[in-house]
């Protein structure tokens, strides 16, 4: 029996069909951040304050500015000691009875009571239009804007494992043009909506197929690649999305429409359905199907685009986990240390989405220019990636991952006590925060399935990732009203999380050099691995010795 491993040997392990394949799916990473973190723009909620229509009227016939409309229409406030214009109440005056005049300053209401919006709000917005502006999801409603990114969450835990599951079920190639047909549809309904409660659910049904999607072509491009090549495609894969951070802040600026911005980020899946001509099938997922046939004809088309001729070995290929057992959510659980690895690689999964969400929306409260902030946070993406490629093959997976959480966390922290007035000290301590969440976040794939056997890994990393999609879901709440009590208090808790989810992953193992796991007794008894693995290094060494020898031997004592 041949392995498609030892065929793949053959066919090449990244060659110029895998490359063709790769660069195709690594598209699908722009859109994905768009998705993921475009609340940002789409959802920003800009200065604003109640509108008088008596205001209004006034205005236009004397011609005052926006300034002193705003001034007469909404009173001073304190908050934390600084006097502001109120953005959630107005004067109660009735214009139309009121002998006025056109001079503002003579006009003092600073004693007139006080009466919540009654004619809806104005937006300081230039000329853009967010969902916010459209619905007037401000004051007592706010809390509605953190639902948007809670409701694409949940679709992302709902999606992740019904897509993984059509997935095993029906192939990597069908589930991932269902899905990018299921997010044309999704996402020009979100584009559509006619109010925001029909927006949430069309938001929901969206994240069900974008990550399932995302995922599918994860699968899809590390099971066709070479052992060897797999984590470098995987974190490459990723780094598009960082990529994809990069694009969002350009288009969000020459699109002023959410709606249409909407459009724009939806458009890339429409161009996904094309990939039906141009990507394979899994030819592993077909082994696993009984589909030896198709799969040999995959992989001989992969040797011929590869300029690679395949040995007589492919007649004989075949599953090589056939053989496998059959895992439970019980398996994660049942033993030591197998119940540890799953808690704290689970509690990583949910610090990472909390803190690089939670980092990422922020920039959208601020007040500074959105456009310059997320561009620069998201050029320190990139170093992640190469940091991670540096490292993890030198200095080993715990202390680069443990690494990573306490900058994070400590970032946090420091940035949340300096001042407004040193901006840029500011902006670089948090972009350093932004780099070593960003670093979790793409080693905590690896490591997951690294630390799990071989019948339970896929399991085992699906489990745990729910809990990024259950952070995901707690992240708007946790940023948006914690920033409405002190605007610095959520840096506050991420730096928490990050620092004692960096603590956790110190208890974990170290993975380098170290044979992964094909037994639950191979992770709770990690030593019987490394004699294993010196026996087979042995016996390898004594067969090398014996043939030197025998290559040697002098014929005359024949």
């Amino acid at each position: 029996m041949t392995s498609f491993d030892d065929i793949l040997e053959e066919a090449g392990n990244f060659g110029r069909c895998q490359k063709r394949i790769f660069a195709l799916l690594c598209m699908l990473s722009f859109p994905f951040a768009g998705v993921y973190v475009g609340i940002v723009f789409q959802g920003f909620t800009p200065d604003h304050w109640c509108r008088d229509s008596g205001v209004v009227e006034i205005r236009q016939e004397c011609g005052w500015s926006l300034a002193d409309s705003r001034r007469l229409t909404v009173p001073l406030v304190n908050n934390s000691g600084v006097l502001q214009q109120s953005s959630c109440e107005q004067y109660e005056v009735d214009w139309n009875s009121t002998t006025l005049t056109c001079d503002t300053q003579e006009l003092n209401l600073s004693k007139t009571p006080r009466t919540a919006c009654k004619d809806g709000w104005e937006y300081d917005y230039e000329g853009r239009q967010s969902f916010v502006t459209e619905f007037d999801l401000v004051c007592s409603d706010g809390w509605l804007v953190d639902m948007y990114q809670a409701t694409l969450n949940v679709g992302f835990l709902v999606g992740s494992i019904a897509v993984g599951y059509l997935a095993d079920r029906f192939g990597r190639k069908m589930s991932f043009l269902m899905s990018s047909l299921f997010n044309v549809i999704a996402g020009i309904l979100v584009a559509v909506a006619p109010n925001y409660m029909s927006l949430l659910v069309f938001r929901t049904l969206y994240g069900f197929g974008v990550k399932g999607g995302w995922m599918a072509g994860y699968v899809l491009i590390t099971e066709i690649v070479g052992v060897e090549f797999r984590r470098t495609v995987g974190i490459i894969y990723q780094m598009f999305f960082s990529i994809g951070i990069l694009i969002l802040p350009l288009l969000a600026y020459y699109i002023t429409d959410w709606r249409w911005l909407q459009v724009v980020i939806t458009v890339p899946y429409i161009l996904c359905l094309s990939y039906y001509w141009f990507i394979p099938e899994s030819p592993r997922w077909l082994l696993s199907q009984n589909k030896r046939s198709k799969a040999v004809e995959i992989t001989e088309a992969m040797a011929k685009e590869n300029k690679k001729t395949l040995s007589k070995n492919i007649e004989t290929l075949a599953d090589d986990n056939a053989d496998s057992n059959t895992a439970s959510f019980m398996d994660l659980i049942r033993t030591p240390k197998m119940r540890k690895h799953t808690f704290i690689l689970s509690f990583n999964w949910f610090t990472s989405a909390v803190v690089y969400q939670g980092l990422i929306m922020r920039l959208g409260i601020l007040g500074g220019n959105i456009y310059v902030d997320f561009l620069i946070s998201g050029l320190v993406e990139f170093p992640a990636a190469l940091l991670i490629i540096f490292t993890i093959e030198r200095i080993g997976r715990r202390i680069p991952f443990a690494c990573a959480n306490i900058v994070a966390g400590a970032s946090c922290f420091i940035t949340a006590f300096i001042p407004d007035s040193m901006f840029w000290f500011k902006t670089v301590v948090a972009c350093l925060g932004r780099l070593g969440i960003t670093m979790t976040f793409e080693m905590v794939v690896f490591v997951n399935t690294e630390l799990y056997p071989t019948f339970v890994r896929n399991l085992g990393v699906s489990v745990c990732s729910t809990l990024c999609d259950v952070g995901g879901i707690i992240a708007p709440f946790l940023l948006y009203r914690l920033a409405a009590i002190w605007l610095e208090l959520p840096l506050i808790i991420f730096g928490c999380l990050a620092f004692l989810a960096g603590g956790l992953v110190l208890l974990l193992p170290e993975t380098r050099g170290v044979p992964l796991p094909d037994t639950i007794d191979d992770v709770e008894f990690p030593e019987r691995v490394k004699e294993k693995a010196a026996q087979k290094n042995q016996q390898l060494a004594d067969l090398l010795l014996n043939n030197d020898v025998s290559t040697n031997k002098d014929p005359a004592t024949d």
